[in-house]
């Protein structure tokens, strides 16, 4: 079998973007590393022109990003961050959006790992049991989902959720609706859990958080939501992601409801579009641009551990005092 990038790589104890960036060149890397990865490879007999191994292999020196939803502004962001650091590593991406199809995001994945070096995979709707499946056949790492034994990368749900509810509770809010995302989201379930806990710490009452229902984020999902709101008599809805509170907004806007005079709203992921909003949208931000990075570099090492990073309430204008009365 013809060597690939990983042999060399644990030939020489470092990591796939080690070699990838010595092969290059590169002088981010040590000169006595360059020079012994270099040695390794052609001991190796490793071919590192990509168009000649992946005629004789069928697979190519690429990494795989597979997402739900591209449209999605968040995973536009982790993309951005992954083909940045695959582009250092010197390696190639390629996407894939399943248009939140768990069917369709398993055959893409036995498809990348046929041609990719490994794939991230961000937000995966499938079961525990499918992706460890996956995992037991191609290198993945996980972004917005933890599985035991697979690398992975998550914002701080709960911590954002609990930024959030201090923030309307601060203001007066005694009933917060929680729109919910997609019920085979890994995400909104522990947010959900995150709920839990803040009732359970006393940061706000146990008839406080109203749940609203789960909705698939976007315009449709976000009339429903705002509808949802109103019939339930909360005075702040918190929404799953930013594209789910867009929609929200929208349909309360439709529906002559002044933002936040008469209902405060606050989103999830900090989108760019969020600050450019009227009224800019208050939300928890999450560093999607890290997390698609710190994939690439979970994918390229050899550590199957996850990465919590943090996250920051961003208070904005679409937020204020409940209404009197």
């Amino acid at each position: 079998m013809p060597t690939t990038l990983r042999d060399v790589a644990d030939a020489a104890g470092v990591s796939m973007a080690t070699v990838s960036r010595a092969l290059a060149g590169s002088t981010v890397v040590a000169a006595g590393t360059r020079e012994r990865v270099r040695r390794l490879a052609e001991q190796l007999d490793y071919q590192p022109n990509r168009a000649a191994r992946q005629l004789v292999t069928g697979r190519g020196q690429a990494i795989g990003l597979v997402v739900p939803d591209l449209q999605n502004a968040f995973h536009a962001s982790v993309a951005t961050g992954v083909q940045r650091r695959v582009r250092d590593a010197g390696l190639n991406a390629m996407i894939a959006d399943t248009d939140e199809d768990p069917g369709r995001e398993l055959e893409v994945l036995g498809q990348l790992a046929m041609v990719c070096e490994g794939a991230v995979l961000a937000s995966s709707r499938t079961t525990d049991a499918e992706l460890a499946e996956v995992a037991g056949r191609t290198r993945v790492v996980l972004v917005n989902r933890v599985l035991d034994g697979v690398p992975a990368v998550v914002g701080d749900n709960a911590d954002g959720i609990t930024q959030a509810l201090r923030h309307l509770a601060a203001l007066g809010h005694s009933r917060i609706g929680y729109a919910g995302g997609p019920a085979t989201s890994w995400s909104d379930a522990r947010r959900r859990e995150g709920l839990q806990a803040a009732v359970g710490a006393g940061i706000v009452g146990p008839d406080t958080v109203v749940d609203l229902g789960s909705f698939r984020p976007g315009s449709a999902g976000g009339i429903a939501a705002a509808d949802q709101a109103l019939a339930r008599g909360v005075s702040a809805v918190l929404a799953f992601n930013d594209q789910l509170a867009l929609g929200i907004l929208g349909r309360l806007a439709d529906r002559g409801i002044a933002v936040p005079q008469r209902m405060s709203v606050v989103g999830f992921d900090d989108v760019p579009v969020a600050r450019l909003l009227a009224p800019p949208l208050t939300t928890v931000a999450v560093p999607a641009l890290e997390m698609g990075a710190a994939a690439v570099d979970l994918l390229l090492g050899a550590e199957p551990i996850t990465r919590i990073l943090p996250v920051e309430l961003q208070v904005r204008r679409s937020t204020a005092e409940p209404p009197a009365g």
